[in-house]
Formats: C-alpha cells, sequence, structure tokens
C-alpha cells in the first residue's frame, strides 16, 4: 500500500469514528481522508489557500488561516492538517480555539510544536493540540 495513501486512509477512519463535522485545513488537492469521513457519515469541508480542481462530493474552499473566515470552521467539532508547515501552527491552534473545535495533526517526519499536543496512536501518530470535551461524545 502506498506510505502516504496509507497514512491518509488511517486518519480519515480514525476522524470519521470520532467526528461528525470536519475542516481539513491544507487538503492541497488530496481528498483521501475527506470520502472516508464522509463514507463513515460525517461532512468535510476542505480549505486550502489555493483553489483545486473540484473533486464531486467533496466541498472545498479557498481560506488563508492567517486571517480566516470564521464561517468556515464555526459548527466544526474536528479541524485537522496532513502535514501542514510548521509555521501554520500558531494560527490552526489559535483558529482551533476560537470556534471551539478539536484540533489533529498529522506532523511531516518527527516535527512537532511546541509540546506535541496529545499523542494519538491511531495506526499513524496524530496530535490532538486543542480537545475540547463535549457532551455528545
Amino acid at each position: 500500500m502506498n506510505g502516504y495513501k496509507h497514512i491518509e486512509e488511517t486518519i480519515g477512519h480514525f476522524i470519521g469514528m470520532r467526528y461528525k463535522r470536519c475542516v481539513e485545513v491544507g487538503y492541497g488537492g488530496k481528498t483521501i481522508a475527506a470520502s472516508i469521513i464522509q463514507q463513515r457519515g460525517g461532512s468535510v469541508l476542505c480549505i486550502d489557500i489555493r483553489k483545486f480542481p473540484a473533486v464531486p462530493g467533496i466541498r472545498s474552499g479557498i481560506d488563508d488561516i492567517t486571517q480566516p473566515n470564521l464561517r468556515h470552521y464555526t459548527g466544526s467539532d474536528c479541524i485537522y492538517a496532513i502535514r501542514p508547515g510548521i509555521e501554520m501552527m500558531p494560527d490552526l491552534i489559535a483558529l482551533a480555539t476560537t470556534v471551539r473545535s478539536d484540533l489533529l495533526i498529522y506532523h511531516l517526519g518527527c516535527e512537532i510544536y511546541q509540546d506535541g499536543g496529545e499523542t494519538i496512536d491511531c495506526g499513524v501518530i496524530l496530535h490532538r493540540y486543542v480537545s475540547l470535551e463535549r457532551e455528545e461524545r
């Protein structure tokens, strides 16, 4: 199995089993995780700073997380990013905190930000930097 595809599939299954309204930040036109989350009954909005070709059945939009349009993220229970640049981390944490959403990150290589947040081994290593306990979970 392709390494990156395996990573994205594993993340999609983990998130899809736990969250219902998700936003993927910096998706880069790759929608493997988002498709799996949707197959599991969740909704996903894929956001990037630039436009990518439309993928049937996947909602996407353009936004800059350094100056985010909060309407894209408000109401989400999970914001996630797969291999974001480390420079994006302060903005991702601030955004998730502002809209009261969990933040899950799959880092590139052994990269972590600050203390690394809560480490989750779901078959790949995720880092939960913002975790807001909800009564429905």
